[in-house]
């Protein structure tokens, strides 16, 4: 099992978020998620927030495009990105398929 998969053409990524952390960043593997280091602290839905708007960045997308489908009160969370125009490369992404 991978921590994203396509969806037509949306990515849904796996992700384990690490808030309150010296700086955004992606951190590698976390089990079978992608861990997520984020800046912002874990209250009134700020690190939801942020995560987006980082993600939405990263990918080359408008924050309209990114969603968080499950976990918006846990570390553990899935997010759909819809068509994104980068794939970042330390994330060893393949391409969707066509």
């Amino acid at each position: 099992m991978s921590f994203y998969r396509w969806d037509g053409d949306a990515l849904i990524l796996d992700c384990h978020l690490q808030p309150k952390a010296s700086n955004d960043a992606f951190a590698g593997l976390h089990g079978e998620r992608l861990k997520i280091r984020l800046t912002a602290p874990p209250v009134d839905g700020k690190a939801n927030a942020h995560l987006l708007a980082f993600l939405a960045e990263a990918f080359g997308v408008a924050k309209s495009q990114v969603s968080l489908l499950s976990g918006q009160q846990s570390r553990q969370k899935r997010v759909r990105i819809q068509a994104p125009v980068i794939l970042p490369a330390e994330l060893g992404l393949t391409a969707r398929p066509s």
